[in-house]
């Protein structure tokens, strides 16, 4: 598989370590009590200034993965160098956002492999305006983080690497508004966290924990707020937190 040979480019071996979804690196050594707090930003921003004070707070070192509209608004500038100045991870989310596949028919493309690239490309180039070169962001999470085999193909192509969060929690639902079928308040997102960690043979290792830098206005019940406290319960039971390159290391 083209994206293996990927990773046994940079690590020999390391592939082994982690579980794949559609090609996409999923989850790290389960063995491992470790841990890489993921965050992705499109339009809103509005939990940039807790979420940055917290992991200060904590002394962690977390990943960020903004779209090129992001990193292109004025508003979010100061917010995008604090997290450059403070040593977290900064990657790509796409540029525009884009939907690459059906949700109903996960092998139906909806972008071509030139617009895949040239949207992708435009995303790293609004990133250099930071300083952020493409060698060192080359983990890529996809938009709305749904992809398909194809996807992560192309990425692959690309010398880059795909992933996306680990399945099993609510954290990705945090961007959900009460008028949602699929709304999910705070509480829920957390217990469903602490639930698995306390049920799954190897708790929360390995995980990438995917949650949103903003959301909505529609939705006041911010899950960000919850962040301390649930860094320093996990932290109490001996899991570290990595940045996504310092997890992964391919």
């Amino acid at each position: 598989m083209v994206l293996l040979l990927f990773s046994c480019h940079f690590n020999p071996g390391r592939e082994n370590d982690f579980e794949y979804t559609h090609g996409a690196i999923t989850r790290a050594n389960p063995g491992l009590k470790e841990i890489a707090l993921v965050f992705t930003g499109d339009e809103f921003a509005d939990g940039a200034e807790w979420i940055t004070s917290v992991l200060s707070q904590q002394s962690i070192k977390a990943s960020f993965f903004f779209t090129g509209r992001f990193y292109r608004n004025p508003a979010f500038e100061s917010a995008i160098q604090t997290l450059v100045n403070d040593g977290h991870y900064l990657g790509a989310h796409s540029d525009e956002h884009l939907l690459y596949c059906d949700w109903d028919q996960r092998d139906s493309l909806l972008v071509t492999k030139q617009a895949f690239i040239t949207d992708l490309e435009n995303n790293y180039r609004e990133m250099k305006r930071f300083g952020i070169d493409k060698q060192d962001a080359r983990y890529f999470l996809p938009p709305y983080e749904w992809y398909n085999d194809a996807i992560a193909a192309w990425t692959s192509e690309l010398t880059l690497q795909l992933i996306n969060h680990t399945p099993g929690t609510l954290s990705h639902a945090d961007y959900t508004e009460p008028d949602m079928p699929n709304y999910r308040s705070s509480k829920e997102i957390l217990d469903s966290i602490l639930a698995f960690e306390r049920s799954n043979e190897n708790g929360l290792n390995g995980f990438i924990l995917l949650i949103h830098v903003g959301t909505s206005p529609m939705r006041t019940d911010k899950f960000y707020q919850y962040l301390d406290p649930l860094l320093a319960l996990l932290k109490s039971k001996s899991y570290s937190f990595k940045r996504i390159d310092a997890l992964l290391e391919i």
